[in-house]
Parts: structure tokens; sequence; C-alpha cells
């Protein structure tokens, strides 16, 4: 049946193959093989300015220049290098016009003195050659300027020259200006693991000055610690004298340089609001705390308590803390959910173990990108994170079909790690507030495992771009890749898979989920407040999208899709169960006459397990010799049919991106969500109940919660104990196979007698309500 001329065009969201114009080749050495070979080579005529001489007192020099319709200017020169480029393939005229102007010229356009040269003289550079030394050149004045002269260098070059990440690209320029163009500039974040646990082990405080008798009522002291603008309390103190005892472990995320302080204050509640008294406070600078790479415990150390006001003739001596403050690099700082982790390695550079490889990603260009603003535009640029190394590219200004042709590299420590690249519009370019309310909206993410490539091989393809909306799946165009990863040592490779995926520290001393919790969203924030303070800055919306920060929220769609998940996991089990099931049943005596003669020659020849044993390993290395003909050729992408992104309706897709606390103020849309929610908890209770009745019931059979079901258990395991020590073993375990894999006919429908007697079993659901 033909459809409908005018049903919409489903949206592809598969994964293409791509044939750049690259220069690279599998590489079956190590490390990289050609510098910026998974790129197209793009060639640009590069002008670097440096510095001018010669001209009049009070004067404010700037650089213009003109090749055909490109116009581009620089800032204020003032002894500052600046650097243009100009695509080689959209040059529009063979002569290049620079002009020095005037910026505080008031008649006429304050040109002082111009130069110009053919764009075929400048010189290409041929990597690894060393840049080409500037030279003085005379500028041509119409006010008879006596030696004006310009220092400056132009050659053509690739990008692979050192100039690449530094200038001033002409497209841009003529577009953007001031402050937005800086903004354009691509740049490489490597903060080489900066960031550590901070544990603050609170023991004790000693002779507290209360401000008052209390009333004689118990008192609630706690311990506050803040670093930033984070701040973490013990709970209230069991022992209610001057001297109160907490030994709680309090954890921060910190970065170094540790500019920071740690400000910890012993606190008395005073109401039922939150409303606590401060009895003393203390400052320790982060520099100043040490640093531990075992389980060794830190050192206790009694700091003195700075009160927070004097009280009349009542201080004689200063109250103090007891603590174990140590910065613990033998931990991983966990950013990333714990399913796309792009590193292992712990904060301690001293623990580190030798890299196993290289990654190299060539990021190629993007297709048909859609807006993501009100304005009909797109100014694209990516973003990759792997470890603690992040990149940005340019910002390809007002075009959906960007090219960047950028690659980098990454060291690799584990193959079983993800790498991110994600694609935002750059909302930064028309404003000169560096604060301002504008944000750099996603237009959509990839992320590969590294295990799942083939050493040395080049992956070309084309991923989609999908946000997810309340509308549904939005494919926002096409992101091209060319990833390659090198292995120093097949070998060494290898034996990582052996070791522990975490340092030896998190299970040591294991972090609880509520800690990492926390921690999670601590380093998050730490990494935000180190990126915006780059230039250019990577924004807080940047680093939350490429960081899944909203992976832990609810969402119903992610629950069924998990429950479907468990149950295509568990379908081998259910496969065989059924299968048993047919054989008990004899339903089909194909099944059930070749199973009951197996189990016999089992337990009369119980030499013949350790063969079937075997067979079944050989029939793994077959099934896995078999299968390595058709064994997957593409990285592994989103499967929108698992996760159920074209069946999710409106008000779940909705539900699950709206923030946390809600923004919605939609009664009956809450009210509608709360009811399902409890439909879907109540479920999940009743089943938690029933398994934990079922443990309860067994460890109640010697509980004597029942003494006479009790009493009959222990008969029971008497008369076993007879039985198994004057009957053979394997005469049980053929009499009892035996009973279950009878004909129906011989057995009866109803439950046996252990399974009654444990049915009949209290739990502890009597006792709660």
């Amino acid at each position: 049946m033909l459809a409908p001329q005018n049903a919409p065009k489903k949206e592809d969201f598969s994964l293409k193959e791509i044939k750049p114009k690259i220069t690279g080749k599998a590489a079956n050495t190590s490390g990289p093989s050609t510098t910026f070979d998974l790129v197209e080579q793009m060639q640009y005529l590069y002008v670097k300015f440096e510095k001018v001489r010669g001209l009049p007192p009070a004067c404010h020099p700037y650089i213009e220049v003109n090749i055909g319709n490109y116009k581009a200017t620089t800032q204020h020169l003032e002894n500052n290098n600046q650097v243009f480029a100009f695509k080689r393939d959209k040059l529009q005229s063979n002569k290049v016009d620079i002009l020095v102007k005037d910026k505080a010229a008031v008649v006429g356009d304050g040109t002082i003195g111009k130069f110009d040269f053919a764009v075929n003289e400048a010189q290409m550079r041929i990597l690894p050659n060393s840049p080409f030394a500037s030279q003085w050149v005379r500028l041509k004045d119409e006010k008879e300027l006596k030696g004006a002269e310009l220092l400056l260098a132009y050659w053509m070059g690739a990008q692979a020259d050192g100039a690449f990440n530094e200038p001033y690209y002409a497209d841009t320029a003529s577009v953007v200006s001031g402050y937005g163009v800086s903004e354009t500039h691509p740049k490489m974040y490597d903060f080489y693991y900066k960031l550590w646990y901070l544990r603050v082990n609170v023991i004790q405080a000693e002779d507290l000055v209360f401000r008052d008798m209390n009333n004689g009522k118990p008192r609630e002291i706690f311990v506050k610690a803040s670093v930033g603008r984070w701040v973490l309390s013990t709970k209230a103190s069991q022992t209610k004298t001057d001297n109160p005892m907490w030994n709680e472990d309090l954890m921060f995320v910190v970065a170094e340089k540790f500019e920071d302080d740690l400000i910890v204050s012993v606190e008395e509640k005073v109401d039922n609001m939150g409303g606590s008294f401060t009895l003393g406070s203390c400052k320790i600078p982060l520099a100043n705390i040490a640093k531990r790479n075992n389980a060794a415990a830190a050192t206790a150390v009694k700091y003195n308590l700075e009160m927070m006001e004097k009280l009349e003739g009542k201080v004689k001596f200063a109250s103090k803390i007891q603590m174990r403050v140590s910065l613990d690099g033998g931990y991983h700082v966990l950013d990333e959910p714990a399913h796309s982790i792009s590193d292992y390695r712990p904060s301690a550079k001293a623990l580190w173990k030798p890299k196993i490889g290289v990654l190299e990603l060539g990021i190629i260009s993007a297709s048909t990108l859609k807006p993501v603003r009100p304005k009909n535009r797109v100014d694209a640029y990516c973003v990759a994170k792997y470890g603690p190394k992040w990149v940005k590219t340019r910002t390809v200004v007002d075009s959906r079909d960007p090219k960047w042709n950028e690659q980098y590299n990454w060291d690799v420590y584990d193959a079983c790690t993800v790498i991110t690249v994600a694609v935002f519009d750059n909302n930064h370019l028309e404003s000169w507030d560096k604060s301002g309310g504008a944000m750099d909206l996603p237009i959509g993410k990839v992320k590969i495992r590294l295990s799942t490539l083939e050493a040395g091989k080049i992956y070309k393809n084309s991923f989609p771009l999908m946000v997810l909306q309340p509308s549904g799946l939005d494919k926002k165009g096409e992101l091209q890749l060319v990833v390659r990863f090198s292995v120093d040592s097949m070998l060494n490779t290898l034996w990582t898979y052996t070791q522990p995926l975490m340092p030896k520290m998190h299970y040591l001393q294991p972090l609880s989920v509520d800690q990492m919790s926390i921690l999670l969203q601590q380093a998050a924030d730490a990494i935000a407040l180190k990126l915006s303070k780059s230039e250019p800055p990577i924004r807080r919306e940047v680093v939350d999208y490429v960081l899944d920060v909203k992976a832990r929220s609810w969402s119903l769609r992610r629950a069924r899709v998990n429950f479907e998940r468990i149950v295509k996991v568990l379908d081998v089990f259910f496969w065989l169960i059924k299968k048993f099931d047919q054989a008990r049943s004899w339903t089909n005596l194909w099944i059930s006459i070749p199973v009951l003669v197996a189990f016999t020659i089992l337990v009369v020849l119980p030499q013949t397990l350790i063969y079937t044993l075997i067979g079944a390993l050989v029939y793994c290395v077959f099934v896995g010799i078999r299968s390595y003909p058709n064994r997957p050729k593409q990285i592994p992408h989103i499967n929108t049919e698992l996760s159920h992104l074209h069946t999710a309706l409106p008000d779940v897709l909705d539900e699950e991106l709206d923030p946390f606390p809600t923004r919605r103020t939609d009664v009956e849309t809450l009210r509608r969500r709360y009811d399902r929610l409890r439909s879907i908890g109540l479920n999940i209770q009743t089943l938690l109940g029933d398994i934990a009745t079922q443990g309860e019931r067994v460890q109640s059979l010697l509980s004597w919660r029942d003494p006479r079901a009790t009493s009959m258990f222990v008969i029971s395991c008497v008369i076993a104990v007879f039985i198994l020590s004057v009957v053979r073993f394997d005469a049980i375990v053929f009499l009892a196979g035996g009973y279950v894999l009878l004909p129906p006919i011989f057995r009866t429908r109803f439950p046996v007698y252990p399974q009654n007697l444990l049915r009949r079993m209290p739990a502890k659901t009597d006792i709660f309500v």
C-alpha cells in the first residue's frame, strides 16, 4: 500500500560512513602517525602584526586589512601580536591592502599609512620548519610622515601551523566585532587532574562555652564546614556535654591551586526552623592541608575556635575542635555519570599508571544544522571532553554546514572509557556583557566508547545530532567525525582489563551513595568555575550538558527502558525455565526423555560432569570464532527504538525535561504526574515487600517466633542428617531429581511440604504499620 503524499518524512537517525579527503591511514605502530592527518587540509593566508613605530605622538593606532570584500580590523595595537587568517579558497583578490589608522582621528577615515603585497608573494610554511621571521616594512603615507614602519609577517599554512589557534578569522571578523571575536577562538583546556577530595573527619569539640543554661534541655550541637559555596553539616552529637563527639566525615571537591579556605564552625541548634548559634569557628587555608595517597588515617589536630562574641568574664581559655583534615589523592574525582566515565586515574600523579595508547579525534564538519534560537542563524562550535582535557573548536559564524577540520589527541590510560563531543550554538557573539543572561544552546552530542574501537583503525562516520524535546525527538543535523585509537602495547592494554576499574582507595575506604551524589555535583561546579575563568570561557550550561548533570533526574521513559533491558538480559534464564518446565510436564517426549536420561547418567557417572563442562567451554570457543566475521564494524550509537524516543507520550517527555524542583504550576498536570508516580511507586513497594517477606520467613525458621514451626524445622533437620549419613548422596540426588522429572500423573499439583511450611512462617509485616 502506498503511503500518503502528505505523510511526514521519518527522520533518519542511523550512523553513516563518510569519505573525507584525509591522508590518515590505519596505524600499525604506536602513537599518532602524522600530524593533522585525520582532517581535510585547509590552506590559510596568515598575516601577523607585531608593532608599529615612527608614528606621531598621541596616536592610537589600529590596523585594517582588506582583501576583496573581506575587511577586518585589529584592536588597539601596542606591541601586541595579532594574527589574521584568510581562507585561501575564499580569497576574492590577489592583493592584500593593510591600512594603519588612528582611532582618535576626527578628520577623514583616520588613515596614517598603508602597505600592500600580492597573495602569491606569501611563502608556504611546511612543518616542522620554523616560523617565518617578521620584518619591518615602510608605510606609504599621505601626510608625508618619515620613518613610520610596521613589523609584520605573512605566509601560507594549514591547521597544523602553530598560529592556527591564535588568529582572528576573516570570515568571522567580518561579521562579529569587539568582544565577540575572542569568543570564536579555539582553545584547549588541559587541567591534568587538579581536582581533589577534601576529607574533614570531625572527632570532637572540647571546652565549649555556651551562651545560656538552656533551661535543662539537652543541647543539639553540630559542626558546619564550608568551602566556597558548598556547606555541609554533621548530625547532632549524641554526647550532651561541653565536649561533644561526632566522628563523622564531611567530603568536598576542591581544585588546585587551593585558593579557598576551609571554614569550620561549631553550632548549637536554637529552634526547629533550622536556626543555630555559632559557638566558635576556625579558618584553615587549603594550601596548608596535608595530602595523602593511601588509606592511612591523617593526623588528628586540635584547632582553636574563635568565639563569635565575647562573653563577659566567662572566656578564660579557648575552645578547641579536634579533626583529621586531609586532601585524599588516592581517589578518582568523579565528574561524569558512572556509565560514561572518561578517565579513572586518581588525583595524585604519583599513583598514575603508564598510558596504553593515544586517542585522536578529527572534527571535520557538521551538516544541515537547524537553528535553535529565534534568529534564523547558526553560529556553531564543538566541545570535546576526555579525562581532564577539554577542547573547544573555533566558532563558524552564520553557517548551517560549518567546517572545522580541527584535530586533537589525548593520552589513554584505560580503554574502557568514553569521549564526549557536543555541538553548541554560540549566543555570545553580539554582547559585550560577559556575565549576561545569554546561554549557548545545545544542538546535540556524541559519545564514543574506546573499548568498541579496533586498535589502529580509522573510523569515519556521520553522527546524527539529537535533542530530546517535549514534542519528541528532534534531529538537529549531523556531525562528521574521524576517530583513531592507537595502542602502544597490546599486552599492556589487555593487562588493564584484569585490574580494578577504580583506584584502590575506592575499595579500601568506599564512599557512600549519598556522598557520591553530592561530590558529583561539587565536581561539576568546580569544573564549571575553572572553565568560566578561561578565555574564551566554557560556560556553565555547556559543562552541565557535556557532563550529563541531569542524567540522574526522574524519567518514566528511562524506567521502562531499564525494565525491558532487565527482561532482555533474563531471556536466556526464562528460556531455560520454560524448557525445564516442558521437560517436567512431559508435553514433549523429545525433550523430557533426553533430560531424564542425561540426569540419570550424571548421577550414576558423576565423572561425566567434567566432560560436560569441557564441552560447554568448547562450544563457547566455537561460537566466539564463528561470530568473529559478523562482529560490529561501526561505532555503537543511540538506539532510538530501545530508548522509546518515538513512542514516549508528550506528557512523559515534558515531565522528564522539567527541572528539579518543578517549574510547572498547573495543578491538574502536577496531580496527574503525582498519581502516576504513586502507582509506579506502589508496584515497586509491593515487589520489595514480597522479596523482604520471603527472606524474613527463611530467617524465622530458627528464630522461634513460631515455636511449633521452628520445632518442626529442627526435627526435619535431624531426620535429614540421619538420612544423609546412612543413604548414599548420589541416591538422594537421583530420587529428588527423579521426583522433579516425574510425569505429572505421578505428581501432586499441590505445593510440597517444605514450601507449605515456609509460607506459614511469620515475617516482620506483623510488626510495622
